[in-house]
């Protein structure tokens, strides 16, 4: 039993940390392209790197940009209402005009699964809890 959880654990440790990079990677590419969201991908790749590089770990929580709602969002204070609809906004945005118009006609149902992650990203946001501003 002892060789398999150690079998599972250097499999899945290099995976954890893999995935890590890919979120970070799109984090980052988030910064700077509009409609790619950013905090999502930065608290994926802080939970994949709090298992596996404290120094990764450490490159995320305290980044300017991103590291303090990174932080928040894992101690369980939540999001500023304010941002709750910022990405409320800009997730509908991008992803009705994906769905109206930049999705072909004949890709009908990458159209029905784009809405439907629409939603399921809307009840996401609507239940993570809305931190009270004057929290520090």
């Amino acid at each position: 039993m002892y060789k398999i959880k150690n079998l599972i654990k250097q499999f899945v440790k290099p995976l954890l940390f893999l995935i890590g990079l890919t979120m970070f990677g799109l984090g980052m590419i988030g910064v700077v392209v509009p409609g790619l969201p950013t905090t999502p991908f930065m608290i994926l790749a802080a939970a994949c790197f709090v298992k596996t590089s404290d120094r990764f770990y450490k490159l995320v929580i305290n980044n300017k940009i991103f590291g303090k709602t990174v932080l928040d969002y894992r101690s369980g204070k939540g999001m500023p209402f304010r941002v709750k609809i910022i990405a409320w906004v800009m997730m509908w945005c991008f992803g009705l005009y994906a769905v109206f118009s930049g999705i072909p006609e004949s890709l009908l149902y990458i159209r029905i699964l784009v809405f439907i992650l629409l939603i399921i990203g809307t009840i996401f946001i609507y239940r993570v809890p809305t931190k009270v501003m004057n929290e520090e």
